[in-house]
């Protein structure tokens, strides 16, 4: 019984990545473009588990050589948002794309004049109606029985920022 519920987790979560390799399309050739274009680094932002995994994403790019910063979207509302130049590029995670803090943050963002990316996994959010390019990160279901924690979606969102990092 045990095994029987990992190994459908790992489906779950397994499935929930191969499911991005379909939707792979020009945004995300855009997306990538834009960074590598950027003459400033990547400020990567995302509140609970999203923000979890931005800051591995972070340390990811930093490891290969892209200059990257994570900023938290409420610290940024409190005085760190000066951290944030024209050059950057404002990499934008949320799952729902509707979190309020980082739906507040955006429009200051874009006024000072950086292109701003969604990871989402709901292209209809308030995120993804206002950002230059929107990737989407969207899973079919969580392995979470209680469907309190997210699983298959950090996972996805990992794995696509893995995808153009090392791509």
């Amino acid at each position: 019984m045990l095994l029987d519920e990992a190994r459908e987790v790992l489906k779950i979560e397994a499935d929930g990545i191969l499911s991005l390799i379909e939707r792979l399309d020009d945004r995300f050739e855009n997306m990538v473009d834009t960074i590598m274009r950027a003459k400033g680094r990547v400020i990567i932002s995302g509140i609970g588990k999203s923000g979890i995994i931005g800051r591995k994403i972070t340390a990811t790019l930093n490891s290969t050589g892209t200059h990257a910063f994570f900023l938290h979207p409420v610290e940024a509302m409190h005085g760190d948002l000066g951290i944030v130049c024209a050059d950057d590029v404002f990499l934008a995670m949320s799952y729902s794309g509707e979190t309020d803090e980082l739906n507040i943050l955006v429009p200051s963002i874009r006024k000072l004049g950086c292109p701003v990316i969604a990871m989402t996994g709901n292209l209809e959010s308030t995120l993804a109606k206002h950002s230059d390019i929107t990737i989407d990160v969207g899973v079919e279901k969580e392995a979470c029985p209680l469907g309190l924690a997210p699983t298959a979606s950090t996972t996805a969102l990992l794995a696509m920022g893995d995808a153009w990092q090392l791509s």
